[in-house]
């Protein structure tokens, strides 16, 4: 199974780096753009022919290693 995992800071977390690439866009003449938010994108290929089992231990890895879930937010997404 091929899996995507997106990391995003929480929303009452304060992203610096989204605020400095939102700024810039302004500078460089899109000032239609409000808000940025950073994150990563995690891709897996995971082995199992169980896709429910698949997904619970992906959900695994992310609560111990791929996201700090005191401040990110995580989604396990499957790819198209």
């Amino acid at each position: 199974m091929k899996a995507r995992v997106v990391v995003t800071l929480k929303k009452s977390v304060l992203d610096p780096q989204g605020l400095a690439v939102s700024r810039a866009l302004g500078a460089l003449g899109f000032p239609e753009v409000k808000d940025v938010r950073l994150g990563k994108i995690i891709e897996l290929e995971v082995e199992g022919k169980d896709p429910a089992e698949a997904r619970k231990r992906l959900a695994q890895m992310c609560e111990k290693l791929l996201a700090n879930t005191v401040i990110e937010e995580y989604r396990i997404e499957e790819p198209a």
